[in-house]
């Protein structure tokens, strides 16, 4: 028996098991990279909407809060949109701003302490100036 080596012959055509199984493997590879890709803009994307919930409450509570004449020093909390907060206020620790005692002002510093219904938490520092009371 000879081997016919003429072009003109028909021979099988199509992939072998291995191709086939080495084409699925790289698509199986890209599919779990977009998978991932995916999963992961949408926990980002959860992410920064429970953070912007907190910060527009944030801004609420700042927007709500007494005059600066009636904010006395110590601590106010309460609960709005299902978040806990707390605001302490307190004359603001800085030697300089105490010892001008000639001004009308002083600054006061005010923590808020907001705790989201998820557990997260948003702390916002800052300083306002409030009128001297006279004495």
């Amino acid at each position: 028996m000879s081997l016919s080596t003429n072009p003109s012959e028909p021979r099988s055509a199509g992939f072998t098991l291995v191709e086939a199984l080495a084409a699925l493997t790289v698509m199986a590879i890209g599919m779990a990279a977009i998978g991932e890709l995916s999963n992961s803009s949408l926990r980002s994307g959860l992410y920064f909407e429970r953070h912007l919930a907190e910060i527009e409450t944030a801004r609420k509570i700042v927007a709500g809060l007494p005059a600066r004449k009636d904010l006395p020093d110590g601590s106010l909390s309460g609960v709005l949109d299902s978040h806990k907060w707390r605001i302490d206020a307190a004359p603001f620790p800085n030697a300089l701003a105490t010892v001008n005692a000639v001004s009308d002002w002083r600054p006061q510093m005010l923590i808020l302490h907001v705790v989201a219904p998820t557990g997260s938490v948003v702390e916002i520092d800052t300083v306002r100036l409030r009128k001297r009371v006279a004495q």
